[in-house]
């Protein structure tokens, strides 16, 4: 099975509300779907949304990295041939990360074609059943706690909350939700990078204080600040988990040499695809650190690949933030694996499984 052609198209879902965190606000997903053609007409399918204020991402930067860099090394190459295409892709160029994910996934997706296997078992493994968290944006703070509470109801009993936008109101957002879910689900703050040090250690144990507790603390400070991070996990006693000062192997590696996380959050988006998840997640093993893989606004295209990915690495990958095809109005794909709330299943469709895009438009 070798690479023929590889074509893009964009694909826009609206969101039930809109998503709303310290460093920006969406109401629609927009995301670039990459399609890798074979000589045997399999189609695999990659996915990557514009996040440049996170990953330096934009639509035209996606497609024009794997239009002029990436596809170009991959065009007459052999599916079979998985260690060599991610090198490959890896190697056409530095960054880009996002569009390296979506040509991952893509080949990923073949790679299990081939072998007429899911994902997740040519991965290692696993029980094909995840239950993942839901996002509360940032908002009023009885807008946070009815949504919160209507999370609930909907069978949610993770809920991650987004703070990080003033810490007076962060601190009475978060009493607030507790008060009112209390016993019925867990609460994951995110802060996106949006505190000082100091400003989450004083957050963090005033909720402590008040007996509040919390499973986590994402990403409190700016990304490159790994000494801040080191300063909140020495300080508090809530989980410190970092997401935007680890892209790949290399930041992982440092990361715990500095002992500055507990946890570590796991993003395809972020760290160039599948191949580099696999590998942060074998090293954060080897240190007795859990992970969590999330996703940034996505579709359940490469959703459904950070699924399969969560399953063949359940022992490691404890927690999972896998919410865009539940904050979407409708799922525009068919087959693969089933979104139901916060009950993920994957089928034995191969690859990822996927039979069907709705409302695909082309882009030449």
């Amino acid at each position: 099975m070798k690479i023929t052609e590889i074509t893009f198209g964009m694909l826009r879902v609206p969101l039930k509300t809109p998503f709303k965190t310290a460093l920006r606000s969406i109401t629609t997903i927009e995301d670039i779907v990459v399609m890798v053609h074979t000589d045997e007409g399999n189609i695999g399918y990659g996915e990557a949304p514009a996040t440049a204020v996170i990953t330096g991402d934009t639509h035209g930067s996606i497609v024009d990295a794997i239009r002029h860099y990436i596809a170009p090394r991959l065009i007459g190459q052999d599916i079979a041939d998985l260690n060599r295409l991610t090198q490959l892709i890896q190697g056409a160029m530095e960054k880009n990360t996002s569009a390296k994910a979506a040509m991952e996934i893509a080949i990923y997706d073949l790679w299990g074609q081939l072998y007429k296997a899911p994902l997740y078992k040519m991965l290692g493994g696993g029980d094909p059943a995840i239950t993942t968290d839901i996002t509360i944006s940032v908002d009023y703070i009885d807008k946070m706690v009815a949504d919160s509470v209507a999370a609930v109801e909907r069978g949610f009993a993770s809920l991650k909350i987004k703070v990080g936008k003033d810490i007076g109101v962060d601190i009475e957002r978060v009493r607030a939700i507790y008060a009112a879910v209390e016993g019925r689900a867990l609460l994951r703050l995110d802060a996106n990078q949006g505190w000082t040090a100091k400003q989450a250690v004083f957050a963090l144990r005033t909720l402590e204080d008040a007996g509040i507790k919390l499973e986590l603390i994402e990403q409190p400070v700016k990304a490159r600040d790994l000494e801040g991070m080191r300063y909140v996990t020495e300080r508090v006693h809530t989980p410190v988990m970092a997401d935007e000062s680890v892209f790949g192997p290399m930041e992982v590696i440092e990361l715990i040499r500095m002992r500055a996380a507990d946890i570590i959050n796991i993003k395809l988006m972020k760290t160039g695809g599948i191949s580099n998840a696999i590998r942060i997640a074998d090293i954060a093993a080897m240190h007795g650190i859990d992970c969590m893989i999330g996703c940034m606004i996505e579709t359940s295209i490469s959703v459904a690949a950070a699924v399969h990915v969560a399953v063949a690495k359940a022992d490691v990958i404890t927690k999972v933030d896998l919410d865009g095809p539940s904050l979407s109005k409708f799922n525009p794909v068919d087959g693969g694996v089933i979104f139901n709330e916060s009950e993920i299943s994957v089928t034995d469709a191969p690859g990822l499984g996927i039979r069907e895009i709705r409302g695909l438009e082309r882009i030449d």
